[in-house]
């Protein structure tokens, strides 16, 4: 009904376009937005292709995932350019098609800005942030290209799953030395990337350093309090926001019921979710349920977090339930949350996590039969933990070490 729907509007809005201001390629690219098959049927009808209309078709194959259909037609065009490759990279990242994207890149004869940047958010993306960094070191050094906001963005994100301090203040330095805005997006990365590398102070400085800041520079802060276990700062945060007249979105409010979660802040966080609700007519969704359902539960209020979730006019997902089930096991709520665990299982069995829950809170009361009942259930459906990944800067160097593994590789 929906794709129906696009597609009448497509030919509605171009029926009201003057033919002399709609070309081909534009009411072709106008089709992609809600319809591929459509525009594809445009584009094999035309009698003429330009650059545009090849690109533009390449580009909506890209957007509905139809990487193969892309690369068919960029096989055959007559004449690329790097936008058609920049596309191409683009759609094979976000597929998970890193190695193909890098070929791709490194057959270009010519890159700019918008090619590197492709490559580079491709990486950050599949969680390659250490060849983002040598993307962006190869763009400096070696094509001497000078990168727009879009580039420090993605690097800045890289540095900040790494978790380098020493990078990050390297990084800071060279906007600096460089000049840039930090009015928008770039200082909203920034403010997160030392959050997530360890330095609230570097975060704050930054944030304090912002002039005229955007309601997600102050999201920004808050998200960074909240990581660091600052509840208070970030409700306090909040407060200042209401003084100073500035709107919040729901992206605020996220932020600091989430502070409020780490710090146990019972009080500050029902109040906050009142004046979301109240004062600012934002309905909670299934994140701030989340963070309420966590508040409660931690703070021992088991009932009132059942209450809260059977009350939701969304459905909870499995995240919900396990936060709950969490802290069932945690307050020796064995009945309740056992009723939890067996529903989780029911609804998501190919959540490893909902078997260990059940499993751990089992452990937890001593009941080691039904611990090794649950084991055996894992077992007979081949359902594995999936080791985590970490990394840790010691002095200077980056080391990446697996859960479950005695192995750590030196990286950068």
């Amino acid at each position: 009904m929906a794709r129906k729907r696009g597609s009448e509007e497509a030919s509605s809005l171009e029926h009201r376009c003057p033919t002399q201001r709609l070309t081909p390629s534009g009411t072709m690219l106008l089709k992609c937005r809600c319809n591929c098959s459509i525009a594809s049927k445009l584009f094999a009808e035309m009698p003429e292709k330009d650059l545009i209309s090849w690109n533009s078709m390449i580009d909506g194959y890209v957007k509905h995932g139809r990487i193969e259909d892309a690369k068919g037609l960029f096989d055959v065009m007559p004449r690329r350019d790097v936008v058609t490759c920049a596309t191409m990279i683009d759609g094979y990242a976000k597929l998970g098609f890193v190695h193909q994207a890098k070929t791709l890149f490194d057959q270009m004869p010519l890159r700019d800005v918008v090619a590197y940047n492709s490559m580079m958010a491709g990486y950050v993306q599949n969680k390659c942030h250490m060849e983002a960094l040598e993307i962006f070191n190869d763009m400096e050094k070696e094509s001497h290209l000078s990168p727009d906001e879009t580039t420090l963005v993605i690097i800045l994100s890289a540095i900040a799953q790494l978790g380098r301090l020493s990078k990050a203040t390297d990084m800071h330095l060279y906007i600096v030395e460089k000049q840039f805005y930090l009015g928008g997006k770039l200082g909203v990365a920034l403010i997160d990337m030392y959050s997530k590398c360890g330095s609230i102070q570097h975060a704050m400085l930054v944030f304090e350093g912002i002039e005229n800041k955007s309601i997600d520079h102050w999201n920004a802060m808050i998200g960074g309090l909240a990581v660091h276990g600052l509840g208070e700062s970030a409700f306090n945060m909040l407060l200042q926001i209401e003084r100073l007249s500035i709107i919040p979105d729901d992206i605020t409010f996220v932020g600091v019921l989430n502070a409020c979660s780490h710090s146990g802040l019972v009080k500050e966080g029902l109040l906050c979710f009142e004046l979301m609700r109240r004062k600012h007519k934002i309905e909670p969704r299934l994140q701030h349920y989340g963070c309420m359902v966590d508040i409660l539960s931690r703070s021992g209020s088991i009932e009132l977090a059942k209450n809260l979730i059977e009350e939701m006019p969304i459905e909870p997902n499995d995240v919900i339930w396990r936060t709950f089930l969490t802290a069932c096991s945690h307050h020796k709520e064995f009945e309740t949350g056992e009723l939890v665990a067996k529903h989780l299982i029911l609804q998501a069995g190919y959540n490893p996590s909902s078997y260990v829950l059940l499993s751990n809170m089992y452990a937890s009361f001593g009941m080691w039969k039904d611990v090794r009942r649950v084991r055996t259930m894992m077992k007979e459906r081949k359902i594995e933990k999936i080791p985590g990944c970490s990394w840790i800067e010691l002095d200077g160097r980056v080391h990446e070490f697996f859960v479950d593994s005695i192995e750590v590789s030196n990286t950068l």
